[in-house]
Parts: structure tokens; C-alpha cells; sequence
């Protein structure tokens, strides 16, 4: 009688289980994990410097995920604030992808498909250590969203083509499955803002892809952010699709977000942040900054730039996984990103591998403490940059001198510091000169290189 009365109570519990729709659980647990992230009391977003966690062909095997972890306890130490991961779901070419390719959003190495269990970078056990280890040392983790492309579906006869194309998708997590129907050209759309090569394109008009990729409880956008704990969104080849579908994303979960609008007119690129209600990656800044360094001539650095319409929506760079092209005085181009407004982000290969890692760490100390304020330019001609930032608050702000000749420079620039001491903050310089009454001073900066001034 007992074990038959055990037996009924467990029917009545599966049956109330499964009587909750999937999403209901789901929701259950997000809000959980909304309490477990608020409460790791995370820096703020662009206080400091952001981390491209990540380069073009990281080692495969699945060690990558290990290899960040063992890392975001230094980078926290030295005034990093997030870190940015590639993309974290099963791609079309399984072990080898970069995740570019995107096939099961929902897979994050833990089904069989595509080649492997695991992804490129690791298992979901290792991404969700890594992203729980993040949080311990305050870092927010930004996801790589690919949702203009997917690759990977099977052949299916295709009505609005008349020919087979790549577009059945039958995922293994049994999460947003699509069809023809989910791709461009449709039923009712032909095509949107853009293709990326021979990929299938979604479809973002259409509402069963809306519900999937935010608007569900267990969408994308919902599962990455409440599940998975992501902080924030770097949306990829936005130029593929209208703004306001990643206005919608990020509204349906909030966090940081900007958008890669892979062009270097500034206008164009204001345009899509105030639409998308979003920041940009600065390209407008990127090829200024290689015609001045690359070029050899820094007046580019008058040249309109994001962070100078809006630094709020600019996330100035150096280099990235597509694109690294300053090469001869690279670090002069950090200098310029670390000291000016707009939230960096500094480039893995330059940080651990390429440059000099301690004037790195210096930089990224100059701009958390000292790089506050408006900018006021000073002086530029074809080898010479010198900017102000005037402080707030209890910032003193700073002085930035580069330069980029062969042969130490020296020049009377006005501060904002009366009779005061100064000193470079980055120790290229030994002078400690006092700001005359009228705030002059003269200061200096070596061959090649870089002075930051401020008040000792």
C-alpha cells in the first residue's frame, strides 16, 4: 500500500510538471539567475577598458575557454572591466569553427553534431566556469551575436528559389528549428538590408524568428542573458539587417551592446547608434588612426570621429580579429585610444603576445585614473599630437603628448593647473616641471613614443 500510494504521488508530480509549458520553466529559472548575477556586483561597463578575449584561429581542441579563465583574475587586477567572447554555440564546421557560421544557438558544446561534441573553444561546463569566473573578478562577458547568417541546414527543394538550397535546420537541442520559410527570399519578404556570401539569411520580419531570437522566454536573446549569464552583446555584421532589430534585441534583455557597422564615414555611423540605440565600434577613429600612424601623418587625428559626436556610443579599437592593420607605431595608436574619450578595447594578440606588456597595463592604469573630461586639442601638425582632457569631478584630468619623428620633441602647452608640479605618468619622461600662473608649461615627448602629463 505504501510503495502503491508513492507511486500515485509521483504521477500527480510529473503531470503537474508537464503540465508547465517549457518556457514556464525556464522563466523559473531565469529569475534565479538574475539574482546570481546582480549579486556579484560587476564594475560598471566603460569605466574601464574592454578585453577582445579572443583572435582569428585560437587554438583548436577545445582548450580555449581554460586558457581565458586562467586569465581574467590579472586582467581584472590591471583595470579591465569586460571581456569579449567569440561566438559560443555550435557552428557549421564543428571543432574548427571560429562560430561564425552559426547552426544550433543553443548548443554550447554538449551534442554531437557538426563534427564534434564540443565547440572550437571548449564544453558548456568549461564556458559557464569561464563565465562564472568573470563574474567572481567583477567582469562583465559580452557574447558575439551572429544572427544575420546561419550555416549548416540540410537540402530541401525550395519553393520561392526553385531550386535546393541549405536552409532545413534541425538542431539537436531541439530549439528554433527552420525551414525556407525563416530565410530570405520567403513567403513575404524577398530580401533585407544584406547578404554575408552564400550563407542563408534570416529572415527578421518574420515574427517565429522574432519569437526565437528575443521575444520568447527561452529565446536567444533571454537564454544567453538569464541561463547562460551573458552581460552583454557585440552584434555581428549589423550592416546585414535593420537597426532596429538589435534595438529589439537589446531591449527584450538589456546589458552593454554595440554593433559592427564596418564603415569608416562617420556619418553613417552615427546614423546606425542613434537608430539602433546602441554604441559602434569607432571605424571612423580606426582609419584615422592609420592614415595618422601607418601614414606617417598625425593631422588625421583632426579628422571627425565617433567618440567626437558621441563618445558615449563609441568603442575606439587598434586592432580586432578582421582587421589589423597599424602595425609601425601601434602602440602610439593605444596611447591616442587610452587617453581619449570612448570606451577601448584592447586587442588579445597585442595585450599577451605583440607589445610591451607592462606600457599595456600603464595605458589601460592612465585611462581608468587619470583620462577624464572633455577633449581639447592642443596642437597637431604631420608629427606632433598633443590633446587635454579637462577632468570632472575629482579628476585632475591629463596631458597627451605623441610623437611620432625620429628625435625627442618638446613644446609650451597651455594645462589646466596653475602653479602646480607635473610629472609623465609614463615614465618616459623625468622632468617635473610647475605650470606657470598663467598655466604654461613646456613638456616633452620622446622619439617614436609618448608623454602623459598631470598633476603629481
Amino acid at each position: 500500500m505504501r510503495s502503491s500510494t508513492n507511486f500515485y504521488r509521483l504521477l500527480v508530480i510529473v503531470f503537474l510538471l508537464t503540465s508547465c509549458s517549457r518556457d514556464e520553466v525556464v522563466d523559473q529559472g531565469v529569475s534565479d539567475q538574475q539574482g546570481k548575477i546582480s549579486s556579484k556586483a560587476l564594475k560598471q561597463i566603460g569605466t574601464g577598458v574592454m578585453m577582445q578575449a579572443f583572435y582569428w584561429d585560437v587554438p583548436a581542441g577545445g582548450t580555449w575557454w581554460n586558457v581565458v579563465k586562467e586569465k581574467v583574475d590579472g586582467w581584472s587586477n590591471v583595470g579591465i572591466d569586460a571581456i569579449w567572447l567569440p561566438p559560443v554555440s555550435k557552428a557549421q564546421n564543428g571543432p574548427f569553427s571560429m562560430g561564425y557560421d552559426p547552426f544550433d544557438y543553443y548548443d554550447f558544446g554538449e551534442y554531437d553534431q557538426m563534427g564534434s561534441i564540443e565547440t572550437r573553444f571548449g564544453s558548456k561546463l568549461e564556458l559557464e566556469a569561464l563565465i562564472t569566473a568573470a563574474h567572481n573578478n567583477r567582469l562583465s562577458v559580452i557574447a558575439d551575436i551572429v544572427i544575420n547568417h546561419n550555416s549548416g541546414g540540410d537540402l530541401e527543394m525550395n519553393l520561392f528559389t526553385g531550386t535546393n538550397t541549405y536552409t532545413d535546420y534541425n538542431p539537436m537541442s531541439g530549439l528554433f528549428e527552420r525551414t525556407q520559410y525563416d530565410f530570405h527570399p520567403n513567403d513575404l519578404y524577398a530580401n533585407d538590408t544584406g547578404v554575408f556570401g552564400g550563407f542563408a539569411d534570416l529572415s527578421h520580419r518574420k515574427s517565429y524568428v522574432q519569437d526565437w531570437l528575443w521575444k520568447k522566454p527561452n529565446s536567444v536573446a533571454k537564454y544567453y542573458k538569464n541561463i547562460m549569464k551573458f552581460d552583454g552583446w557585440r552584434f555581428d555584421y549589423v550592416k546585414g539587417f535593420e537597426p532596429w532589430v538589435a534595438k529589439e534585441f537589446n531591449q527584450a534583455v538589456g546589458g552593454f551592446a554595440v554593433g559592427e557597422y564596418w564603415d569608416s564615414n562617420v556619418n553613417t555611423l552615427a546614423w546606425w547608434t542613434d537608430q539602433a540605440q546602441m554604441s559602434a565600434f569607432d571605424f571612423a577613429c580606426y582609419y584615422r588612426m592609420k592614415d595618422a600612424f601607418i601614414g606617417n601623418n598625425l593631422n588625421a587625428l583632426s579628422d571627425d570621429m565617433l567618440w567626437k559626436r558621441n563618445a558615449t556610443r563609441a568603442v575606439t579599437f587598434v586592432a580586432n580579429h578582421d582587421t589589423d592593420e597599424i602595425i609601425n607605431n601601434k602602440i602610439l595608436a593605444y596611447a591616442y585610444i587610452l587617453t581619449h574619450e570612448g570606451y577601448p578595447a584592447i586587442f588579445y594578440r597585442d595585450y599577451e603576445h605583440w607589445l610591451d606588456k607592462s606600457k599595456m597595463n600603464n595605458l589601460i592604469w592612465i585611462h581608468n585614473n587619470l583620462a577624464e573630461g572633455n577633449t581639447t586639442n592642443l596642437w597637431t601638425d604631420n608629427d606632433e599630437y598633443i590633446a587635454r582632457r579637462n577632468g570632472s569631478g575629482d579628476s585632475n584630468g591629463l596631458v597627451v603628448y605623441i610623437n611620432n619623428s625620429d628625435s625627442w620633441q618638446e613644446r609650451w602647452i597651455q594645462t589646466n593647473w596653475s602653479s602646480k608640479v607635473i610629472k609623465d605618468y609614463t615614465g618616459h619622461s623625468s622632468w617635473q616641471p610647475t605650470t606657470q600662473a598663467g598655466k604654461w608649461v613646456k613638456i616633452q615627448a620622446p622619439p617614436r613614443g609618448y608623454s602623459v602629463w598631470s598633476l603629481k
